[in-house]
């Protein structure tokens, strides 16, 4: 990659992250990366291709944080837990989703709740993957991984993120045993 194209990546990702895509424009793109307007042009369409391209390298480091947070010599119950448990502490200490998320909840800029659900459904895609995995190893039962995956991060925002809006926030380690009750283990006796 050009020195140049990472120059206008770095200035356009601390730009979304302190002013949020709205307020983001490629003239302070261009000022904050020390090159001219035009020069963005050759390398992004547009902002919205822009904050496309950083988007996927945010989802590119948050698979990987979750990949170093699981352990082969774990059970699928754990590693799962942990993977979630990285890519939420990833969400909500990453400067760039933070801002991201905010704009979501408090304009609804149409870009950016389109960016933030594709970055949904890669995480739900990269869950799937792993539950795929585990089937296939006879870690767990047959099911529909798609929906598994889609209930498992749902359920990881309820309980991380949902719950504390009216109640005390939860501990990790209470939202681990409450996604092994309700869906690894199920609440038959």
């Amino acid at each position: 990659m050009s020195d140049k194209k990472q120059q206008i990546i770095d200035a356009a990702t601390q730009s979304f992250s302190l002013f949020g895509y709205k307020a983001t424009t490629m003239d302070q793109v261009a000022k904050m990366a020390n090159v001219g307007k035009g020069t963005i042009y050759t390398f992004f369409k547009s902002k919205e291709e822009l904050l496309d391209h950083i988007v996927s390298s945010v989802i590119s480091e948050i698979k990987h944080e979750a990949d170093a947070a699981m352990d082969d010599r774990l059970p699928f119950s754990e590693n799962v837990q942990r993977a979630l448990q990285r890519i939420f502490t990833f969400r909500q200490e990453h400067e760039l989703t933070i801002k991201l998320l905010q704009e979501v909840r408090d304009i609804g800029t149409a870009a950016v709740r389109e960016v933030m659900k594709r970055l949904d459904r890669e995480m739900i895609a990269y869950i799937r993957e792993k539950i795929e995995e585990a089937m296939a190893k006879g870690e767990i039962r047959p099911c529909d991984p798609e929906l598994t995956a889609f209930f498992m991060f749902k359920m990881y925002i309820a309980l991380s993120i949902e719950w504390e809006k009216e109640h005390e926030p939860l501990s990790q380690q209470t939202i681990a045993e409450l996604f092994d009750l309700y869906l690894l283990k199920g609440l038959s006796p």
